[in-house]
């Protein structure tokens, strides 16, 4: 499958310029640019090359550290089911946390309930 990297830069060159950063907590669900990536890291998808990502934690207004939620249903220990997100069944991608800049993100979807989100830190802490 042939990737769109041109593309994808020029969208990352739009955001670093013209994006505002966002307000987000911990436990949040927002829909996230995360690009055109390297081989079997996530993509994102469409012209906003988005997928939804739980905030796991915020190191400051800039940064936070995230995981990619999927609506692909993979039973191995790196996909910890979420609930319903945006209307559709999710899964966080535990194996691709990553920091991201929070201009990447755009749209807040909504807020996990304390214990699931409780239980995919242990899971993520369990990577480790």
């Amino acid at each position: 499958m042939q990737k769109n990297f041109d593309q994808w830069n020029e969208h990352k060159k739009y955001m670093h310029v013209e994006t505002e950063r966002k307000f987000y907590h911990p436990r949040e669900v927002w829909w996230c640019s995360l690009g055109v990536n390297v081989g079997f890291e996530e993509d994102g998808t469409g012209s906003e090359f988005e997928r939804p990502v739980l905030i796991l934690k915020g190191f400051s207004k800039e940064v936070c550290l995230i995981v990619p939620l999927t609506t692909s249903t993979k039973v191995n220990p790196y996909h910890v089911k979420v609930g319903i997100v945006d209307s559709r069944e999710a899964f966080a991608i535990i194996s691709q946390i990553r920091l991201i800049d929070t201009k990447r993100l755009s749209n807040k979807v909504g807020r996990l309930k304390e214990k699931k989100f409780e239980e995919i830190k242990k899971a993520v802490k369990g990577l480790l």
